[in-house]
């Protein structure tokens, strides 16, 4: 069988998505391309965000291979399933621009996952994966009654079998790209520090998170806590460090202090990006992960009052005094060259005192951004202690709680983002005129 896996252009102009808007490597399409390989199958990676194709020079490129079955994630990276654009208008623009020629029209994602039926039916896709969707992908291939984890249309109607799948982290390989893969991926994700010589990449050492706040959209996907064996790890970062990388990203939901990693790490002598929660690490940790090689650390700090975490569910057993502590301990004592204390808006903590912690951390080179607003994800504890379990109106739901609640945004969204309804009805540009 053929299956072209499609990352869509992705634009997101008038969203409010407050993710990264550079390429990453699509870390779920490698482990599947692996893993379908692996079963005998021939498989096209399509990376339209990457490469800058626009929606015509994605047709022409999926006609040409004649796939059984095409993939399209809702999600600009595996990095951010978690906090993805809400809608679905780049996704939609590219299937409909394939659907005629890409075979059984498969659909993954955080949408997906969280709400099937809804992205079913707006996507107009033959089937959905329901949560993380590497060792699913291959099962397709047989007698889809017989494969959990889907959303499919039948003669009956929808139907949604089983739950979100969950991968078996001790089984999925080493990612191993292409030089030509490599070499086209130039962005060092949340790196600041000077010095960029050669690629960045990302990679992960875990997945999940052990720990449940209530703004983290993680149910349905990427929810348990799994670590990869750590002779993989080294396969794969040796792989990216022949191919020339200089920095490598972890996107582990929350990277964890074991002593194992960091040291294989440090044998490597590569630079590093890590996203954490600092109240996890003591001194001596601290003090290995700056001399692993890592040199950024966005730390979830969320609220800078004991009952602001409280309140989000951080199950914080520090004070915020110990948190700025080992903020600075990393920044000044470690050597890690940007060290950032992470803020959520949630509307309980008092703006004065809000900036006067952030302006006595950046006195000591610490940096912490103006609190990001909240958005009751689909699939986060937030949103279920709102709305109950999400249905199919979910994202429209959460969207409009969001926009009627705020008049400030993240310094990277829209001064204004645009309702999710109308959003979705607006046509991309013609593939003719468009490029990414």
């Amino acid at each position: 069988m053929r299956f072209s896996l499609i990352n869509p252009p992705w634009t997101f102009d008038s969203s409010i998505y407050f993710g990264c808007r550079e390429p990453h490597l699509p870390l779920e399409y490698g482990y599947s391309k692996a893993l379908l390989e692996q079963a005998g199958h021939d498989v096209h990676l399509v990376d339209a965000q990457q490469d800058g194709l626009s929606l015509s020079q994605i047709r022409s490129l999926v006609s040409a291979f004649r796939p059984d079955f095409t993939v399209v994630t809702t999600a600009p990276s595996y990095l951010f399933w978690r906090c993805a654009p809400p809608e679905l208008r780049v996704p939609r623009e590219t299937v409909n621009c394939i659907r005629d020629v890409c075979g059984t029209l498969v659909v993954v994602g955080p949408h997906a996952s969280t709400t099937p039926r809804a992205t079913l039916e707006k996507l107009g896709s033959d089937i959905v994966v329901m949560g993380e969707c590497e060792e699913v992908l291959p099962r397709l291939t047989g007698d889809r009654k017989d494969v959990t984890s889907l959303c499919y249309r039948d003669a009956h109607g929808i139907r949604i079998q089983g739950g979100p799948h969950t991968s078996n982290m001790s089984a999925l390989p080493a990612l191993h790209w292409s030089d030509q893969v490599i070499n086209k991926h130039a962005h060092h994700h949340h790196r600041f520090d000077n010095g960029v010589k050669g690629p960045g990449a990302e990679m992960e050492t875990s997945r999940g998170c052990p720990y449940h706040c209530t703004f983290c959209a993680k149910d349905n996907f990427r929810n348990s806590f799994r670590r990869r064996p750590l002779s993989v790890i080294a396969e794969e970062l040796d792989g990216l460090i022949s191919a020339g990388v200089e920095y490598v990203y972890f996107i582990d939901e929350i990277f964890l202090p074991f002593r194992d990693v960091l040291e294989l790490i440090r044998a490597r002598g590569i630079k590093f990006g890590i996203q954490t929660r600092i109240d996890l690490w003591n001194e001596e940790m601290i003090r290995l992960l700056g001399s692993a090689g890592c040199v950024s650390i966005e730390a979830g700090v969320e609220s800078i009052t004991e009952a602001g975490r409280r309140r989000l569910d951080k199950n914080c057993r520090v004070s915020t005094a110990d948190i700025s502590r080992r903020l600075i301990l990393a920044k000044q004592s470690a050597g890690i060259a940007f060290v950032q204390g992470n803020l959520l808006d949630s509307q309980d903590d008092d703006p004065l005192e809000i900036k006067a912690w952030r302006e006595d951390l950046l006195a000591h080179g610490v940096w912490s951004n103006e609190p990001v607003p909240l958005f009751p994800y689909p699939g986060s504890p937030d949103y279920t202690r709102l709305w109950g379990a999400p249905d199919d109106r979910a994202w429209e739901r959460a969207h409009e709680f969001y926009l009627a609640r705020f008049d400030a945004f993240s310094d990277i969204q829209e001064q204004r983002p645009m309702p999710l309804a109308r959003l979705e009805l607006i046509q991309l540009e013609p593939a003719s005129q468009r490029n990414v």
